[in-house]
Formats: C-alpha cells, structure tokens, sequence
C-alpha cells in the first residue's frame, strides 16, 4: 500500500479515517484531532500541521482550519513528547537478504506501543540499518532480553511467521528464580492459561480446563537459594514463563507482575528481569538451511544489570 508520507526516523505514517460525526461535534478536522490525542495539546497539532505532518491520502497537507468530512482518510507522524530513555543498547548477530537477528537489551520493547515509539527495538534497527519492510517475525516481553529475529521483505515475511504459528521452531530461554528441595526436575509443567483481571496479566484458570500451556523446566545450576533454569516453552502463551515459574512457588528474580503486580511509576533499571530469551533454531523456509543463534548476552543471577559475554 502506497502511503503519502515517507518513513522518517524509522517510522512510518499512520493512518486513521475520520468517524461519522453527530451534530457538527468536530468543526474542523483540528478540533477531532484534539479530541483524539488527549495527550497531546492544540498548539502542538496545530505545528505539526503547519509542518506538513498531517496529510490526505493523495499528499495534500491538512491545514488547521479545514472543515471536517467523515470517512476521510488521515495519515500522520506519531511523536511522543517526553519518551524515556532506554539507555541500554541492541546488538545484530547476523543478517542476509532476508532476515536480522537481535539481541534486545532488557527493557526495551520490540514495537511501538503505548509510551515507547523511537525507544523500540523495530525503529532502533529500522533508523541503523535503513531497512523500510523490516518486521519482526515474533516478540519477546519489554522485560525479557535475548534473540528477536525480523523479516526483511515483505513478501517472505508470512513463511517465516508461519513458523511460529505451527511450533516449528525451538526456543530456549535460561532464568534466574527460586529453589524448591523438593522440585524434581527437568520437568514438563502444564496449566491453562487465560487472561487475568488486569490488561498485563495472566493467570491459571481455576476450573479443570485442560491444559494450553507447556514448558519444559531443567536446572543448569543451584547457588543457594536460587537455581539457573533452563526453560523451553512447548506453546506460546502470553507470559507463560513468568506465570509457570511463579505457580510453582519459584518466581523469576526481579519480576514485577508475577506472582505480585507491582505498580510504579518508573520502572527501576538496576532490577532486570531474570529472563533471557537465549536460543533459536529453525528450518529456513526459503533457503531450506537449519538456523540456530545463541544470545551473547548472560544473566547476572541477581539485581545487577545482564552482562555482555566477552
């Protein structure tokens, strides 16, 4: 689809198509684009139109005065006024003509998404690499480090998601968390999983439903009271991870949500969640090689920030 605007500092233009309106409430397309970004004030729309940030679907900028018409078509640039700083930085360990893979420093998000947008994995790498079509194949949590792999034209982009839609491909992930004497590991633990009471979490169902989640757990090594865990993931349920571990009564260090959700305002950089997303291998399904890529990056074991394996 061809947009108006071009990608500018690794984002692309949005787009949103103005709603039938009742009685004359949005007077001018201004006045529905207040109403819109509530965080965002008039004069600042108002800039961003005069910039020419604010366009029709043939590229015709939309001034402020214009009248509103429901069903138009709008495309815009997406700022965030006072983005925080992830200041941890990803690395690339490989690249062909068809994908990257990455290893995501703790704390940073994959995509954008609410508060974060030039803070994001995806534009990080889309701004250093000058890659448009770049688009990331799965996601990993804000709070998990470790391997993303992303596909680099859009035309390969569904072979390689399909992968992971039908299991195809082997993940491995190490963590730090509790001990329990009386755990007998490896192990395979099994759980329904469905949405929590807040948006964020998720949790075990208490009826008897059958199991939609599955992880393999093993011990790589115990240092007194916590244990370094191998965890490979048998589904893809939203935090299946952190949720297993935890109902086991050994949840992952440092975790803010499970088994208790910590609210805070600012999330507290020294604390990384004890969670590496730390292998991957799959069959290429254009080039028909068997991929596998280890993270560089190593679990502390504790509070202190992941370190770099040197």
């Amino acid at each position: 689809m061809t947009r108006p605007l071009p990608v500018r500092d690794g984002v692309g233009p949005s787009v949103t198509v103005l709603p039938d309106a009742v009685d004359g409430r949005w007077p001018t397309v201004l006045d529905f684009l207040d109403e819109k970004f509530h965080g965002v004030s008039r004069d600042q729309i108002v800039e961003r139109m005069a910039r020419g940030d604010v366009c029709n679907a043939d590229g015709t900028p939309v001034l402020p005065t214009q009248p509103y018409r429901a069903q138009q078509k709008l495309y815009y640039y997406r700022e965030i006024a006072d983005e925080p700083k992830i200041p941890f930085t990803e690395s690339i360990l490989f690249e062909d003509e068809f994908i990257v893979v990455a290893d995501k420093p703790h704390f940073l998000p994959v995509t954008p998404a609410g508060r974060f947008l030039q803070e994001t994995l995806l534009v990080r790498l889309k701004r250093r690499l000058g890659i448009e079509a770049l688009a990331p194949m799965h996601r990993i949590d804000r709070e998990t480090a470790g391997l993303v792999l992303f596909t680099k034209q859009a035309a390969m982009r569904g072979a390689y998601q399909t992968l992971f839609e039908f299991r195809a491909v082997q993940k491995t992930y190490e963590a730090w968390a509790g001990w329990r004497d009386d755990l007998a590991l490896p192990m395979v633990y099994r759980s329904h999983l469905e949405e929590g009471g807040h948006f964020m979490r998720m949790r075990e169902a208490l009826d008897d439903l059958p199991p939609n989640s599955e992880t393999a757990i093993s011990l790589i090594e115990r240092r007194g009271d916590s244990a370094h865990y191998r965890l490979e993931p048998l589904t893809g349920k939203k935090h299946q991870l952190r949720v297993h571990m935890a109902s086991l009564g050994i949840p992952i260090i440092n975790d803010q949500i499970y088994p208790v959700h910590i609210t805070a305002d600012e999330q507290d950089l020294t604390r990384p969640l004890q969670l590496l997303a730390a292998a991957i291998a799959f069959c290429d399904p254009i080039t028909g090689q068997h991929r596998a890529f280890r993270s560089q990056l190593r679990l502390a074991g504790s509070a202190a920030p992941i370190q770099q394996e040197s």
